[in-house]
Parts: structure tokens; C-alpha cells; sequence
């Protein structure tokens, strides 16, 4: 399935938009677009959310037809379970994480032994963990860490545009990761000169547009036939005005869902 996730809605939720979208009419927006599912990603209200306001946001989206999935950062034990039981109060199977936090940077061991601490309940309430490709860890150790926990609730949530910074190719990432991934964010990306041709800036733009190979990319993953959604997400910078930025965003919205429903994979 495709679909959107909040951070294609990020300035329209975020304290600059006059009336911030809540996840009700993100949820409606994605159904308008056309997508399948929707992605709760780094979404902080969310946390002091009760169970009866989560029951409201699934019923909003079996409504819609719109299947959730919810994302967080870290993985702490305690943290972790926390979102299992938020993942299962909105039907979610899938939980996209990274890592590391602003304030927990764990080894590899460390992570090793804190994942294997909570993937049994994962395993049991048949939901997976995508941990996502980034920057701040290499896609080889990520890879190694999966590879060395094995467990059927632990995956790769990819995303090749995050590795850039690195310095890691993105068909590099594509390769290595392709195996392992259980969750795909689909945002395109390229260099523009900076101003007086000092220095290059890494944006997003519409898909299609930039540096990302979207058809190798689904050739690798086959996210139809193992069952992996696929969430549009954007680097879109503000523009001169929040009517021009949400412009631009719904657009690449639209777009966007439109080129992968073109590129079925």
C-alpha cells in the first residue's frame, strides 16, 4: 500500500500553520489523495494521548479506510512498550524507530541486548520494529544489528535520502538494506548551489525530480509482493508564506502518490 505520513503534513500540523491539521484531518487528507495509509511519525501530542482518544483516531481511520502506522525515536525497553500498547490500541503492525534519541546514543551491544529485552512482546502482539536508515548510524551496522537479534519483528524501516549525509550512496544502502526492510519512506532529494555558488544545499523536491532511482529502488525492495508500505514523506523548506508552503506540500502530496501509483513496484 502507499500513503502519507506526518511529515507530509509538516508545516500544516506544525506551530506555524494558523490552524494546525490534528491527525483526524490528516487522516481525512490522505484518503482525499488517494493514499491507503497513514504514518504517525515523531508526532508528540500523541504521547499524552488517553486510550479512548487513540480508540477515536482508529474508528477515524477504519471510516476513511486508512490503515495506521505509528513511528517513534529510541529504543528503551520502557519506551518501547509503551508504544507497543499505543501501536496496538490503533490497530498499527508497524513501528518505525531509529536508534538512537537527543539522549541516548547505545552501542551496538547495548542496543543489541535493549531490543532483544522487548521484541519478545513485539513478537507476540505480531508487530515489527523498522529501524530507520540515517546518518547517525551506518547502514552496515544497522544491518549487522538486525542480522545479529534475527528476530521476525525486527526490520528496516529504509529511507536511502537520510544516508547521504554520510557520505553513503544511496543504491549502496538500496543494496544492502533491501532484505531487511519491513517499512519504505519515499522522499526524493537534490543539491542546489548555495547563494554566490558557496557550498551546495540537500533539499527535498517532487518525486521523480531529484537523485533518488525510485523504480531501481521498488526493483530491489518488491514492496507488493512482501507486503511493505510505502509512506511519502518530504524535505520541503519553508517558502515566503504558509499559504505558498502548504501550496507546495499538498501538491507534492498529490504528485507524489500519483508517480508511485505509476510505478507500481
Amino acid at each position: 500500500m502507499i500513503g502519507l505520513g506526518t511529515y507530509a503534513f509538516f508545516w500544516q500540523h506544525s506551530a506555524r500553520a494558523p490552524q494546525p491539521l490534528d491527525l483526524p484531518a490528516m487522516i481525512q487528507r490522505t484518503r482525499d489523495f488517494g493514499g491507503e495509509v497513514f504514518q504517525i511519525c515523531d508526532y508528540l501530542p500523541i504521547l499524552d494521548f488517553p486510550d479512548a482518544q487513540l480508540r477515536d483516531v482508529k474508528a477515524v481511520a477504519d471510516r476513511a479506510g486508512i490503515v495506521l502506522e505509528l513511528g517513534t525515536k529510541g529504543i528503551q525497553p520502557a519506551h518501547l512498550a509503551k508504544f507497543l500498547h499505543m501501536a496496538q490500541a490503533l490497530g498499527a503492525t508497524v513501528l518505525r524507530s531509529m536508534v538512537n534519541t537527543p539522549d541516548h546514543r547505545p552501542t551496538l551491544s547495548e542496543a543489541e541486548k535493549l531490543l532483544k529485552e522487548i521484541l519478545p512482546a513485539y513478537e507476540a502482539a505480531g508487530v515489527k520494529i523498522g529501524l530507520e536508515t540515517y546518518e547517525q548510524l551506518g547502514s552496515r551496522e544497522l544491518v549487522s544489528l538486525v542480522e545479529s537479534i534475527g528476530s521476525p519483528s525486527l526490520g528496516i524501516c529504509l529511507d536511502p535520502a537520510n544516508c547521504v549525509a554520510a557520505l553513503e550512496h544511496p543504491r549502496d544502502v538500496i543494496d544492502r538494506c533491501a532484505p531487511y526492510v519491513v517499512n519504505l519512506h519515499v522522499k526524493d532529494f537534490a543539491f542546489t548551489r548555495r547563494g554566490g555558488w558557496v557550498g551546495f544545499t540537500l533539499e527535498g523536491t517532487e518525486l521523480g525530480q531529484g537523485l533518488l532511482d525510485y523504480d531501481y529502488m521498488i526493483r530491489k525492495v518488491a514492496p507488493e509482493s512482501r507486503g511493505i508500505n510505502r509512506i511519502v514523506e518530504h524535505w520541503l523548506t519553508w517558502q515566503d508564506s504558509f499559504e505558498e508552503t502548504c501550496r507546495l506540500e499538498n501538491q507534492w502530496n498529490a504528485n507524489n502518490l500519483a508517480y508511485m501509483k505509476a510505478h507500481a513496484g
